[in-house]
């Protein structure tokens, strides 16, 4: 298959409410779409790093000029006979995950079309529907947060993580837990603790988390293997993950007992599928994060979670969870069963809306 053009867009759409957690506080998304043509056929990924270097070292402004100046250059107009054969040839590239993930995915997009089946069939998905929970950023109060749990728990959620740091952290738990005694439950840290902090997060073991996302370094493995053994809390990785090889050496190492696949961190839909059969052949619990992707980028992760693996509830969202206004006809729907519904159409049954894309485009280009 060869591609023959790319359009890539930058987005900035606004949050229906501010997202906070440990390490920033945000209003709105900023998010690149990447618009694959072949043959008459379109495909689509998404990267969204944030717009500066808060979770990972890539930001909005580097995948735009990582895919301009060396990464489209490298496959524009050059046939490839599968996925494999396309990332081999950026594999001179080192890291910048974000930036390769867009376009592997829009051309796995544009191979399952053109075999003419779901992109999920395509990937090896069984599963029909994906569990699915709800995150939610620190608030101002307590009371806010517990208002927003009991919201999301009227929508149909069952699973509901929370973002903590310093200071917002045990007794908020403690408070939630007293609130919902049988709510499936876990938090995330984004990095915000350390090993001198391993007394403290001990304390969360009383509380029955699902498990505890990323409390230490976001490069770290080693820390995280340390403190696993003195917690009952299942650990969960994120951040630390970029490789199927960083997934293998965390856990002979013991960090986690959890991982959490974020197609875009690891650099698209091959090493995620690579990180799925280690956790499986491990016995190690997986699940699909979420980068706050709009509705392009929330439909392709939920393609890949289809997939037989992931058993845990995935951070997906339906389109009125984040945005004022979702990119995609029709919605992603919330069923009442948590879950959302794998699509069975060649393509995706969600498809970009072109005048919605064009109101929230800073800037764009074309190779």
């Amino acid at each position: 298959m060869r591609i023959e053009r790319v359009e890539v867009r930058h987005l900035a759409i606004p949050f229906k409410h501010h997202f906070t957690t440990s390490f920033s506080a945000t209003t709105e998304h900023h998010t690149v779409i990447l618009r694959a043509y072949s043959d008459g056929l379109v495909g689509y990924g998404e990267a969204t790093p944030f717009y500066g270097p808060v979770y990972c070292s890539e930001t909005t402004d580097s995948v735009l000029c990582m895919l301009r100046d060396f990464i489209l250059p490298g496959v524009i107009g050059k046939d490839f006979a599968d996925a494999e054969a396309l990332m081999a040839a950026l594999s001179w590239i080192r890291g910048n995950q974000f930036a390769k993930s867009a376009v592997e995915i829009a051309f796995q997009d544009l191979l399952a079309q053109a075999k003419g089946v779901p992109l999920h069939e395509h990937l090896g998905g069984t599963q029909t529907e994906i569990p699915v929970g709800v995150s939610i950023g620190i608030q101002d109060t307590l009371q806010e947060l517990l208002d927003q749990i009991e919201a999301f728990r009227g929508e149909g959620y069952e699973r509901i993580k929370i973002k903590i740091k310093p200071g917002w952290d045990v007794d908020i738990v403690a408070a939630v837990r007293r609130a919902y005694p049988d709510l499936m439950l876990m938090v995330d840290a984004n990095s915000a603790y350390t090993l001198a902090d391993t007394e403290h997060l001990r304390r969360l073991d009383d509380y029955d988390l699902l498990m505890i996302e990323q409390p230490l370094g976001y490069d770290d493995i080693v820390d995280h293997a340390s403190l696993q053994q003195r917690l009952h809390t299942p650990i969960c990785l994120d951040e630390s993950i970029h490789s199927p090889d960083d997934a293998r050496k965390a856990i002979d190492l013991g960090s986690c007992r959890i991982i959490n696949i974020k197609p875009g961190r690891v650099g698209g839909y091959l090493n995620s599928i690579r990180i799925h059969d280690i956790c499986v052949a491990h016995h190690i619990g997986l699940w699909i994060g979420c980068m706050l992707e709009t509705g392009i980028g929330q439909a392709r992760k939920i393609e890949l979670a289809s997939l037989p693996g992931f058993t845990l509830p995935a951070d997906m969202a339906p389109s009125n969870r984040y945005y004022v206004e979702d990119v995609v006809e029709p919605e992603i729907l919330l069923t009442p069963r948590s879950t959302i519904v794998v699509s069975n159409t060649v393509g995706g049954s969600h498809r970009p809306v072109e005048a919605r894309i064009a109101k929230y485009t800073r800037r764009s280009f074309t190779l």
